[in-house]
């Protein structure tokens, strides 16, 4: 059995199904993970959530920011607007079952025989990998009960900046979410900026990409997205591997069930200049 990952595909299922093909995947045999972002500004975001579901337990997602947003957009806390991609997935006849199938996914997953964790952006860098489930499982639990609306209103907002764990409930998921979910750069103490999106080489402010402080999860394997202005990035025990499907950049598979992850990519149009 094959185990691939890749890269945000944010509803570009023309890519995604090339890429596909191009790895040779077999949903009977091999198992595909998504680093999340699965829709939003690509110009199929509805039929790219009918076809991650239909690959089953072949298949294995986390959320990502965009992914939450379409939570948030129909259970009425976020407004879409007239010309959002994410329309066509709220008016589907099937809207509350596609929805309801997101909010079952994870924000974290761990692979413990083929040691790899996935998340959409990043991690803490105080949480070791027991702290990094728990603070996922709340956030799952949360999204996955009857309660849901009024947890994701919480959550939007840029503080706290800086973990502690003495944060309030509603503090420590709104942290929680925007490291899984969010995150990008820190400043030299761990706190959160949440306004740099760009390249790593010309922030010009001092700040760090989280992945570069000294982290209690450095000797954990992880995998994540989320960036395409970073690129691909491959060290001993990281994989960034959101390379820029929208912006007409490249859709990015790795195979991970070897000793050196193997990296297939693939070019794709600027979908988001076409919608």
């Amino acid at each position: 059995m094959a185990v691939y990952v890749i890269g945000d595909i944010q509803g570009c299922l023309t890519s995604l199904q090339s890429l596909l093909k191009t790895i040779k995947f077999k949903p009977q045999q091999d198992q595909v993970w998504f680093v999340g972002d699965l829709v939003n500004r690509g110009p199929d975001s509805l039929e790219t959530l009918r076809f991650i579901h239909s690959l089953g337990d072949s298949a294995r997602c986390v959320l990502g920011n965009h992914d939450i947003h379409l939570i948030a957009c129909h259970a009425g806390v976020k407004k879409c607007k007239a010309d959002s991609s994410l329309n066509a997935v709220l008016e589907d006849a099937k809207a509350d079952q596609w929805i309801h199938w997101l909010r079952q996914q994870p924000l974290l997953h761990h692979d413990p025989q083929l040691d790899w964790l996935m998340v959409h952006a990043g991690l803490l860098a105080e949480w070791d990998l027991t702290t990094a489930k728990r603070c996922a499982h709340e956030l799952e639990t949360q999204l996955r009960s009857d309660n849901h609306v009024e947890f994701i209103t919480n959550i939007y907002g840029d503080e706290p900046r800086q973990w502690s764990e003495d944060l309030a409930d509603s503090e420590r998921w709104r942290l929680s979410m925007n490291a899984f979910t969010r995150m990008r750069m820190c400043d030299p103490q761990g706190a959160l900026d949440l306004s740099y999106k760009g390249p790593v080489e010309k922030n010009g402010t001092g700040l760090r990409p989280w992945f570069e402080l000294k982290r209690a999860t450095e000797k954990q394997r992880i995998v994540f997205g989320h960036w395409s202005a970073l690129g691909l990035v491959k060290r001993d025990n990281l994989l960034a591997i959101d390379t820029g499907c929208l912006w007409g950049n490249k859709l990015t598979a790795a195979r991970i069930d070897c000793d050196t992850p193997i990296i297939t990519s693939i070019d794709c149009p600027n979908y988001y200049q076409a919608v």
